[in-house]
């Protein structure tokens, strides 16, 4: 059992420092869905399913929806202000 317990708390940290190095957001998220996702099953293996689930409804739930939604809006706005340049470039005078 004490394997298995190392294995999770390895994964732990590689995900940790992989959020820190990640250039993609969404993988971010990914990466810290999955950590709370280890993290629940911890605390399950310690004995403590009050806390297991708060994490895994809170951090691997809840959390990673407002991330995505977030995330979503912030690409919306993205390309409402490209759209928005290129249409002002449309509306300039050829000669200019």
């Amino acid at each position: 059992m004490t394997i298995f317990n190392m294995i999770l708390l390895g994964f732990l940290v590689v995900c940790a420092i992989s959020v820190s190095f990640s250039k993609n957001l969404l993988n971010s998220i990914l990466i810290y869905m999955s950590y709370s996702l280890v993290m629940a099953i911890i605390w399950i293996l310690l004995e403590s399913p009050d806390l297991a689930i708060t994490e895994a409804a809170v951090g691997a739930g809840v959390t990673s929806v407002l991330f995505f939604v977030t995330l979503k809006k912030i690409r919306a706005m993205q390309e409402d202000a490209e759209e928005e340049r290129d249409h002002e470039q449309d509306k300039k005078p050829e000669g200019v």
